[in-house]
This record gives C-alpha cells, structure tokens and sequence, in this order.
C-alpha cells in the first residue's frame, strides 16, 4: 500500500485556508490532522473537529511526552501537530492535511522532507486586513498584531514547495487541487 501524502497548508490568518481546506475535502481522499491548541474557540468552532482546545498545562505536559511533530507560540498562544494520528493515518496510504504557520512548517519539512507545502498569499496586506475587519471575530488590536505576523511570514515563503495567491477563492482552491494531485 501506497504511503499517505503529509500536506501542509499555511497563511495568515484571514487568507482563507480553512475555507481552501474545506472545499477540497469534499474532492479529493484526504484527511484533516486537527491541531492542538490553547487559545479559546471562536463562535462556531467546535473541539475535536476546528482543533482540540485544551489549557496551557495540558499542552506543555503533551510537549514534555513528546506528543506533537511540531509545536509554536502563535500571538501568545501554543498550537501543536499531534504525531499518532499524522503517522497512523500516512501508514493507512491516507493523504493528512494540515493548516500550521510559518515555523511550523519549517520543521515539518525537517522531519517530512517530502511533505508538501503550500502557502495561500493574500492579493495584498490592506485586502488581509479587509478581511480580517469583515470576519468581525477579533478586536483591533488582535488584528494589527496578525497583520504584522503576516507581514514577517510573507518575507519567508521561499522555501514553501508552492505559493498561491487567494484573490478570488474559487480559483486559489481549483490551483490548490491541481498542485496536490500533481504531487500524490
């Protein structure tokens, strides 16, 4: 049996990614790996199936067991990638989607040099910020320190496999598709 692909899918916040995901769970035979995180839900957001929301002692002690493949701070919250079920699910030929930053990917690629990695660029930082005002979840301040993450791992994408450009969201997903079926 043909091993499973690890897909990693990374942007700012805002950009679209969960949305990208979403859709093109509904096309191809792929699975998500679902992150381990300590900041609070937002509205709509449910544990197990948007992230596993847990505190910042349970998230540490995962850590010390050495229970993700890649963990970071991310505006002054711990995300993480569980190792058990990425490995079961790329032993079972199941193709493992994940949505994780910057740094993360980085070491993903470190411990998968065949992952494959996509970063989702916004047309522009002022049409981040658009959207980010528009989703209505966060405060001012919360969106100025996302902007400004963005602005640094945008000046970082170079060693991602592939970049795709959002500006309209049905045809960033059909460019998405076309990579990872050229690349599975």
């Amino acid at each position: 049996m043909k091993k499973g692909k690890f897909i990693v899918i990374s942007g700012p916040s805002g950009v679209g990614k969960g949305t990208i995901c979403n859709m093109l769970f509904n096309e191809l035979d792929a699975c998500y790996s679902v992150s381990s995180t300590t900041r609070a839900p937002r509205e709509g957001e449910v544990d197990g199936v948007n992230y596993f929301f847990i505190t910042k002692e349970e998230f540490e002690e995962k850590i010390k067991n050495g229970e993700f493949l890649e963990y970071n701070i991310y505006n002054d919250n711990y995300y993480g990638t569980g190792k058990k079920f990425v490995m079961d699910k790329m032993n079972e030929g199941i193709n493992v989607f994940s949505e994780i930053d910057v740094n993360g990917a980085r070491n993903i690629k470190k411990i998968f040099p065949d992952a494959l990695l996509i970063y989702i660029a916004p047309p522009s930082v002022e049409e981040l910020k658009l959207r980010l005002i528009g989703r209505g979840t966060e405060d001012i301040d919360t969106i100025n320190k996302r902007l400004k993450i963005a602005e640094e791992e945008l000046k970082q994408v170079d060693f991602y496999d592939y970049v795709v450009v959002n500006d309209e969201i049905e045809r960033a997903k059909n460019e998405v598709k076309e990579i990872i079926l050229k690349e599975i």
